[in-house]
Order: C-alpha cells, then sequence, then structure tokens
C-alpha cells in the first residue's frame, strides 16, 4: 500500500489509547472530485453516491465539490438536504410512500424501479419526471457486484420495458434511463465502452418509444482495488461522446470517498495459537466489514508507538518477516481484517492504519455486535 501520508499518521498518533479511529481528508475528497470531474467529457456531470460514505462532513464536502448527491432513503434523503446539494436523484428497489413523496418535495429525481412503483406515484397523485431503471440483457462490465444482465431485483427486466413506457400514468414523464450495471470495476476502457452503449441504447429506446430523452444515468462502479494502490483508469472517458441536448449522469461513491479516509486501530494482545500469530485490535468487523463480506485480506501499515509505561514486560513480535493475523475484539473467529501480511516488528499498544476505508467501511458495519464503544471520527 501507499506510505502512510505524514499529516494523517500525526493526527493518528494523538488518538489517545487504546485507539481506535476512523479519519476522513476532507482535502483528499476535493482533490479526488477535481481529478474525476476532469476526466469526463462534455455534457457530463456526476452525483456522489451517498451510500458509500453518510458522514455529514464528508457529504457536504463532495455536495459542494460534485454537481449534487446521489441517495437511496429517507435518511440518506435528508442527509443531502441537509447538505446543500444542488441536485438529489433518488434510486432503490424498496422505497416507501413517504420516501417518494418526499423525494418528489425535495425536487429529487426519481429512478423508477418498477411499474408498480411508477403506479404508485401516480396514486399519491404525485407529478413529476422520471427515469425509468432497466435491467438490461448485458453490459460487457465486470467488478464486485453485477447489478444487471442477471436476476437481481434491480430495475425493470429490459423484456418488460415497452410494456411500462406505454402504459405511463399521466402526470408522469419519462425523460431518461438509469443503468447502473457493477460495482467496482477497475477495467477503463471497458467502462468508456459502456457508457458509450448505453448512450446509443437509450437513444434508440428512447426514439421507438416516443420519449423524449434527456438523462441518461449510467450510475457508478469506478472501482480500487484493494490489495494495491491501483484504481480505474478514468483517462479512456474522454472517448465518450455525449450529444448536444443529452445529459450523462455518473454515481461514483468508492472511486470519489475511499482514498480519503484511513482506520486505525490499536493491538490489544499478540498471540501464536497453533502454528499462527494474532495481533488482537479494539476494533474489528463491526468498524470495518468489508474484508469479511468480500472475502479478501486488507492491507495495513504498522504505525509504531514507542511509549510502554507498564511494570510488565511489552508483548512484540521482532522475527523478520513474521506473518500476522489482523483480528477484531468480537467473540467470532470470521472477526478477520487481515490474514498472513508480513511485518518485520509488532508490538501491542502499535496501531495497524488501514488505507482506503473512506467508503464502504463504518457504513456497511454491523455496530451493535457485542456492543463494544464506537470509534473515534477524526476530520482533517
Amino acid at each position: 500500500m501507499a506510505e502512510l501520508p505524514t499529516h494523517v499518521a500525526a493526527a493518528l498518533r494523538r488518538l489517545p489509547a487504546p485507539a481506535c479511529a476512523y479519519l476522513y481528508d476532507t482535502q483528499a475528497l476535493r482533490d479526488r472530485a477535481a481529478a474525476f470531474r476532469a476526466a469526463l467529457p462534455a455534457n457530463t456531470h456526476f452525483l456522489y453516491a451517498v451510500k458509500a460514505n453518510g458522514h455529514p462532513t464528508v457529504i457536504r464536502t463532495l455536495a459542494d465539490a460534485c454537481d449534487g448527491l446521489e441517495v437511496a432513503s429517507l435518511g440518506e434523503l435528508r442527509l443531502a438536504v441537509d447538505a446543500g446539494a444542488r441536485r438529489i436523484a433518488f434510486a432503490g428497489p424498496g422505497k416507501t410512500d413517504a420516501e417518494l413523496a418526499a423525494a418528489v418535495t425535495a425536487g429529487a429525481l426519481l429512478n423508477v424501479e418498477s411499474a408498480f412503483e411508477m403506479h404508485r406515484l401516480a396514486g399519491l397523485g404525485l407529478r413529476t419526471d422520471i427515469c425509468v431503471r432497466v435491467n438490461r440483457t448485458g453490459t460487457g462490465l465486470t467488478g464486485s457486484h453485477t447489478m444487471t444482465g442477471t436476476p437481481t431485483p434491480f430495475g425493470v427486466d429490459e423484456t418488460q420495458l415497452p410494456a411500462l413506457l406505454a402504459a405511463v400514468p399521466a402526470g408522469l414523464r419519462v425523460i431518461g434511463f438509469h443503468l447502473h450495471a457493477v460495482s467496482n470495476n477497475l477495467d477503463g476502457t471497458a467502462h468508456a465502452a459502456f457508457l458509450t452503449d448505453a448512450i446509443t441504447w437509450s437513444i434508440g429506446t428512447a426514439q421507438r418509444h416516443g420519449i423524449a430523452l434527456r438523462v441518461i444515468n449510467a450510475g457508478g462502479g469506478f472501482g480500487v482495488d484493494y490489495l494495491t494502490t491501483d484504481s480505474i483508469d478514468l483517462a479512456p472517458l474522454s472517448t465518450v461522446t455525449v450529444p448536444d441536448g443529452l445529459e450523462l449522469l455518473l454515481e461514483p461513491g468508492r472511486y470519489l470517498a475511499a482514498d480519503a479516509g484511513w482506520y486505525t486501530a490499536e493491538v490489544l494482545d499478540l498471540k501464536t495459537t497453533h502454528g499462527r500469530t494474532f495481533a488482537v485490535l479494539r476494533g474489528g468487523t463491526h468498524h470495518f466489514r468489508l474484508p469479511a463480506a468480500w472475502g479478501y485480506s486488507h492491507p495495513f501499515t504498522v504505525l509504531p508507538v514507542d511509549t510502554w509505561d507498564r511494570p510488565y514486560p511489552r508483548p512484540t513480535v521482532t522475527v523478520t518477516d513474521t506473518d500476522i493475523d489482523a483480528v477484531g475484539e468480537l467473540c467470532t473467529p470470521r472477526d478477520v481484517l487481515t490474514r498472513g501480511q508480513h511485518v518485520t516488528r509488532l508490538r501491542v499498544g502499535d496501531r495497524l492504519v488501514f488505507a482506503r476505508t473512506g467508503a464502504y467501511g463504518w457504513d456497511i458495519s454491523h455496530h451493535q455486535f457485542l456492543r463494544h464503544d464506537p470509534p473515534q471520527f477524526v476530520i482533517l
């Protein structure tokens, strides 16, 4: 992994023991958003996907740096409104009547997930422009999660789209399509081809069904590699042509937030059991669930803490290239962040720092299991 930035290391060293915290760097968020914007073709705008990290400061920072926010619940909608988002899009397969009404009241662009949801909107007396989310037959993209081209609860099956478009209730106007396909794609060339195909498909579909097309929402899926410092190459996006009169909307989350966050947890114990050495942390998967959910080992950096004021020996691993399993404080053998990472020295009281944890870290984790105190949140 990349070397720990000096200002991040300094802030993490200042934490009281036993340290357990997330650190979010707002300048890193702004820099990432600026880099994303610089890579976009003409007639393209982007909304930060709030589900990646819903911390209010993160949301406010990206509401300002991006063109708006994408939300998927009433709670996220409230955060977006409070953050002063200039534009909001609302997606998700299980919207309640209250969420539909609140989205329209807030002026959000709704991505309708089914014919029934569309008729529920009309039944509530709501009048608004909508995009229809479509589960297309295939997209040519790969990633950690496939949303379309396979049986999922997301969007309208492409074969059922003609019937939906032929029965749009009065008061609703279809102005575009939502075509989000995968999560965490690392192939920039393939993503550019997907965007070009999404534009071509949307134009053709709109023409066949008499839709006055304005918006093509291709969602997010711009990936980072958690095992290296690599991210998707955005340069191929410049080859995409968005015709005048149309708008391409993108909804990055992970790409914007991941590298602006670090999770640190202090080593509470070091032990070797049945031939494996464990660093037991003040923290774990109840704070950072992604490694356990995806089945990978998240790399860490050792942040040494030289102070030791206890009257008994300090447990230490000093054998060169010892393999360490970084595990948490939960009463389950699945509370594992990393298996088999080499270290040259590690002591109780040192802090492990996990980079690329600014997205899908705290927000997707099972905070209440065992009721340990939550981590601190440090904002730079």
